[in-house]
């Protein structure tokens, strides 16, 4: 009987938040994002990340701006993985559907397209997926992004290579580098990270290549790793070029001691190569293991089950940190509405550049800049299928395998 009132209780809250969400005004937000092209697996990761955290916000009672009730909804337009179309469409939703309040959309380049268009305008973005550190050098006051920038993401692997090659009682500066990145911000950035990092210890690049365009072959770099033999090799071209490095990897049998790379998860590298995928390293902006944790969404943790729950497409792989940082865009907007207490844009921009909150995804706190200095980033290993946080040591949750066995 008590399990049948608490069943029942439960039902009509879940129905109350639905109704009281159903009287709320509306706040649009605007996107020109990559549903088709070469970025559209993470557009889509992007896009669901949106949604699900706009759904978790009017279940728990929505914005609350000067005693009122409003939820978000987002005007989306496919930007085709296209620079121009993208700048043309934020310029669309600004002058022709007066959207006032601008989510980015998928990739630093897409990200660099859009910005001088919102800053034109005034107009407040939150973005979520332009990591490179070029976004943030322009001086644009209404650009805000929620992710850790790009020359972080893979300077844990630098370390762990320097700390492998002084516990096999050599030196830092014995490692040997290898570097394969797409031609595009993020990537470059990537690159630029790493040679700095490799530099300060002394180690040397034996490798620099550039991955081709459309990112579908790079068996003429995987060659010269073969031959050359470096101790580290560092791949960055977003989810194509990672499902590219990961097969070829396998099917060429390199042997290389370490292989670090971005963008594993939102490429499935492990659902869709298996085996050939164990022992790499991927950095990621987030993860489910880390402990932090809001009102809205819980745990980061919770955050994985729950979304998986809402989007059956994840159910067998991991939540893509490209989709956690996205509903952390809204969570931001959500935060900086209540508190500016109005609807004027400017107001907006004020609360935003003053945001300082916990969230599942991390802490958020802006520079002067606009990029995030209060979050940082992870380096998972494949091991056995399952990713496993293995630096910095502060967030380990395992002990990295090295070798690589493969």
């Amino acid at each position: 009987m008590l399990k049948t009132l608490s069943l029942a209780a439960g039902a009509l809250m879940a129905s109350t938040a639905i109704a009281a969400a159903a009287d709320c005004g509306t706040i649009t937000l605007g996107a020109a994002i990559s549903l088709t092209g070469k970025y559209a697996t993470n557009g889509v990761h992007t896009q669901n990340g949106y949604e699900f955290a706009i759904k978790k916000i009017a279940e728990n009672g929505g914005v609350k701006v000067d005693g009122k009730c409003y939820n978000f909804k987002v005007t989306y337009y496919d930007d085709e993985s296209k620079g121009d179309r993208a700048a043309t469409l934020a310029e669309r939703l600004i002058n022709q559907d007066k959207v006032q309040y601008m989510l980015g959309p998928y990739s630093s380049g897409m990200t660099k397209a859009i910005a001088p268009v919102t800053e034109k305008y005034k107009i407040p973005m939150i973005e979520a997926e332009g990591a490179s550190r070029s976004l943030f050098n322009k001086g644009y006051k209404y650009l805000f992004a929620v992710l850790s920038t790009s020359e972080q993401y893979l300077a844990s692997a630098v370390t762990l290579a320097g700390e492998k090659a002084v516990e096999a009682g050599g030196k830092a500066s014995d490692v040997k580098v290898a570097i394969a990145v797409e031609n595009d911000p993020f990537s470059l950035d990537i690159r630029a990270g790493v040679m700095e990092d490799a530099k300060r210890a002394g180690m040397t690049i034996v490798i620099d290549e550039k991955l081709p365009r459309d990112l579908s072959d790079m068996t003429s770099i995987l060659t010269k790793v073969k031959l050359i033999k470096p101790d580290l090799l560092v791949v960055s071209g977003h989810s194509k070029g990672a499902a590219t490095a990961v097969r070829q990897i396998g099917e060429q049998k390199i042997s290389t001691p370490m292989i670090a790379m971005t963008h594993c998860e939102a490429a499935d590298v492990t659902g869709n190569f298996g085996a050939a995928a164990n022992d790499i390293l991927c950095s990621t902006q987030w993860a489910e293991t880390l402990t932090y944790e809001d009102p809205i969404f819980g745990s980061a943790a919770n955050y994985e089950k729950e979304f998986k729950a809402n989007y059956s497409a994840y159910t067998n792989k991991k939540v893509p940190y490209q989709t956690a940082q996205a509903s952390a865009a809204i969570y931001v907007y959500k935060d900086a509405f209540e508190r500016a207490g109005s609807m004027d844009k400017e107001k907006i921009r004020d609360a935003i550049s003053a945001t300082d909150m916990k969230t599942f995804y991390g802490g958020i706190k802006f520079s002067e800049t606009g990029n995030n200095i209060a979050k940082p980033m992870v380096l998972r290993q494949i091991q056995d299928g399952e990713y496993k946080v293995v630096a910095p040591s502060a967030f380990a949750s395992d002990k990295v395998n090295y070798p690589r066995t493969n």
